[in-house]
């Protein structure tokens, strides 16, 4: 009886980790930890892809190595910073719209089960159409102007932060409802402080994929569309036979796309603290 309550003990019992003991150190060296492989990995990468160049394992005829691209006269050159920046305000102008309209009607499909069903199938039809193939419809509609890029974005944007925001309303747990009901609170009362608060964590998911998603969309649609932008300089590169020139539209589209992305993750962490992810450090 004594061995078994003996082994019962060792099974229970465990020697305390670095994060029970010293949680502040074993958060200050995971996130060490982290950051290195952040930028460990991409490092590497690019290494890897610059140690080709000097082996001759790339052919530098039609590509650029990092060095060039870096080193390229192109970066310093003021259109170069215009093309980059008539990108940007398409992108944000596309973004936000998209973004308010797939939040409201995410809401109003979330709470309301007759709106759901009235909508529902339609959105659902029109979400699987590719949205590069609606750009003639928006040439007709809008004319040849910007108009037409930023309602192309908008409303790629629009499904994924409507998708995702109708999911998390609808995902909210009936005992958190049913809970604010015992206390009397009314049905604004419930949305302002039960449902909202508690999609609001996947709300902030779906803006950050559609942050990438309105990147890749602004690229593709200059690349058909437009005559300045970056797609436009990728475009440019390509029919001129300069690699140097694609490349370097490639780099600042990559680094737009995750400024962008990690921006609308630190937004998305001051104004939702009680996240998973923000959540304590003994999380492994």
């Amino acid at each position: 009886m004594k061995d078994e309550v003996k082994t019962d003990r060792e099974l229970l019992s465990r020697l305390p980790t670095l994060a029970d003991s010293n949680p502040r150190k074993y958060n200050k060296r995971r996130k060490l930890i982290e950051t290195g492989l952040a930028v460990g990995v991409p490092a590497s990468l690019i290494a890897l892809w610059q140690l080709g160049f000097h082996y001759e394992w790339i052919d530098n005829r039609f590509y650029a190595s990092p060095w060039e691209i870096v080193t390229s006269k192109k970066l310093r050159e003021a259109e170069l910073w215009s093309e980059l920046w008539t990108s940007v305000q398409r992108m944000l102008k596309g973004f936000f719209a998209g973004s308010f309209l797939g939040i409201l009607l995410g809401v109003l499909m979330g709470v309301s089960r007759l709106i759901r069903a009235a909508l529902d199938s339609l959105l659902t039809a029109l979400y699987t159409v590719p949205k590069l193939a609606l750009i003639p419809v928006f040439v007709t509609l809008f004319g040849f102007g910007d108009l037409p890029r930023i309602a192309l974005i908008a409303v790629t944007v629009f499904f994924f932060v409507w998708i995702s925001t109708m999911s998390a309303i609808m995902g909210v747990e009936d005992g958190y409802r049913e809970a604010a009901l015992s206390f009397g609170a009314s049905k604004w009362q419930i949305f302002r402080h039960v449902l909202f608060p508690g999609a609001l964590p996947q709300i902030f998911v779906g803006l950050r994929i559609a942050a990438g998603v309105a990147v890749l969309i602004l690229i593709g649609v200059e690349l058909v569309l437009a005559s300045d932008g970056l797609g436009a300089l990728i475009e440019k590169g390509r029919t001129l036979f300069l690699p140097e020139l694609t490349y370097v539209g490639i780099a600042l589209s990559a680094l737009l796309g995750l400024t962008f992305t990690y921006l609308v993750r630190i937004l998305g962490r001051a104004l939702v603290p009680w996240a998973p992810e923000d959540q304590t450090p003994n999380q492994n």
